[in-house]
C-alpha cells in the first residue's frame, strides 16, 4: 500500500507540488500528465529521492516520510534504465540481488528466470550497449524485479 497525505515539496524556483494519494496493495496505477506536472517528482518522493517539507509518505503501513531510499519497500526503474553498458545483461540484472553478486548457483538462476519473465531469455551474456531501447528497458525492469520489494515504481 501508497499512501501520500498532505505531502509538500518545495522545488528551487519556486514550484510546489502537493499530493495526496492512496494506492492500494495490488492496484497497477499508471500516472499521465503534461511535462512539469511532477509525474516523476511523485515517484521519487515515494522512493525517497527527494524529501517532502510536510506530509506523510506511508508504505506497506510503515512512515517512511524521512526514511533514506534504501530503507524503503521500493524498487524503482528509471526512465534512463540506468544500466551499466560495461557489463553483461546478467551481471546488470544480478545488481538487483545484490553488489556481491556472482554468475553462479542460485543467483544465476534467479537472473535467468528474471529474463525469462521479461521476454530476453537467453541474452545473458550480451552487453548492454549491444541491446535496443526496449530491451534494455527490460533489463532494467527484470533487475528491479529481483530486488523483491513489494512496491514497483
Amino acid at each position: 500500500m501508497i499512501e501520500l497525505r498532505g505531502v509538500q515539496l518545495d522545488l528551487p524556483g519556486g514550484a510546489r507540488f502537493t499530493y495526496d494519494l492512496s494506492v492500494a496493495t495490488g492496484v497497477s496505477l499508471g500516472v499521465i500528465g503534461p511535462s512539469g506536472a511532477g509525474k516523476s517528482t511523485l515517484l521519487h518522493l515515494i522512493a525517497g529521492f527527494l524529501q517532502p517539507v510536510a506530509g506523510i509518505v506511508e508504505l506497506e503501513g510503515v512512515d517512511h516520510s524521512r526514511s533514506d531510499p534504501s530503507q524503503r519497500p521500493v524498487s524503482m526503474v528509471f526512465q534512463a534504465n540506468n544500466l551499466f553498458d560495461h557489463l553483461d545483461v546478467a551481471t546488470n540484472v544480478g545488481l538487483g540481488i545484490g553488489p556481491a553478486f556472482k554468475k553462479s548457483g542460485d543467483d544465476l538462476g534467479k537472473v535467468v528466470d528474471a529474463l525469462d519473465r521479461v521476454g530476453l531469455g537467453g541474452f545473458e551474456g550480451r552487453r548492454v550497449s549491444s541491446l535496443s531501447g526496449g530491451e534494455a528497458q527490460r533489463v532494467a525492469l527484470a533487475r528491479a524485479l529481483e530486488r523483491e520489494r513489494p512496491i514497483l515504481l
